[in-house]
Parts: structure tokens; sequence; C-alpha cells
């Protein structure tokens, strides 16, 4: 697998270790500006009317699911169409790794039920979305696999 898509395989690692960076380097306070990006996000959500009932709990959430969308593309390209369920549940599997991580060994860190759900469901929807992105794609392929297999039990009917 990694020698087939070589290139593939260094951004996947490369960007799992900033997932890794991100998740389990010390934390600092809530509010001492390490958190900047969640924070901007509200005070862009507060100039939209309607959206004030949007709090940090809401985009902490968004941003999880869209940290790990990524990891579940990665992980059925890398994987293979077939293995797409593979891809969710190593989505999963990483996800509750790091929880358990913040939990047991990274002590700064604060390590939540509901960070295993929003990544879990930003890996889904990542592999999801490379699944319907690559079905056409697959359909031709398949297509084209039966026709010559079709063409090789058969190779006198086809010629004529």
């Amino acid at each position: 697998m990694f020698r087939r898509h070589p290139l593939l395989s260094v951004v996947t690692f490369a960007y799992l270790g900033f997932v890794g960076w991100l998740t389990l380097s010390p934390q600092l306070p809530v509010g001492d500006g390490t958190d900047g990006f969640v924070w901007t996000v509200l005070s862009l959500l507060e100039r939209i009317p309607g959206t004030r009932w949007i709090d940090y709990a809401d985009v902490e959430f968004a941003a999880n699911i869209a940290m790990f969308f990524p990891v579940g593309m990665f992980f059925v390209l890398l994987l293979g169409r077939g293995k797409w369920w593979m891809a969710m549940l190593l989505g999963f599997a990483l996800s509750v790794a790091i929880e358990l991580a913040q939990l047991l060994v990274f002590t700064t860190r604060v390590a939540d039920i509901r960070d295993v759900w929003s990544n879990s469901t930003g890996a889904v929807l990542g592999a999801l979305t490379v699944l319907i992105l690559t079905a056409a794609k697959a359909r031709e392929l398949r297509r084209e696999a039966r026709a010559r297999r079709a063409a090789e039990r058969h190779p006198v009917a086809l010629q004529r």
C-alpha cells in the first residue's frame, strides 16, 4: 500500500503528525491566546444575525470534525475503496488512542468523549466523501474489467 502510493503515504503521515502535535502537545489554559482560531470564528459568527447561539463548544466540535475529515479521506485512498470500513474504524481507533493518551500520559490535556464522537464523525464523513467522489470511476473500472474478462473467455465471438 505504501509502495503503491508513496506521495500519498508521506502526506498522510505528515498530516497524522500534525494531528498528533495538535492534540497531544501541552495545552495552555483557554483564553491565553493559543485558542485564537476558535475565538476568531466566534467573533465572526457574532456579526451574523441568528448565530449567537453558537458557542465555544460548538465551534470546537466542528473544528474536530474538520480536523479528522482528511484522516478518513487519506485512509480510504491508502487502503482502497473496498476497505472503506477499515478507514472508518482506523479513524475511530486513532481518536480513542488520542483521548486515552490525553487521559493517561499527557495530563495537561483534557480527554473528552465528545472529541471521540466529533473526530470519528469527521473520519466517517471524509471516507464517505472519497467513496462518493470515486464512485463513477470505480463503476467504469469494473465495467472495463468485466468486458476484459468476457473477451478473454470468448475471444472468437468478439472478433467477428
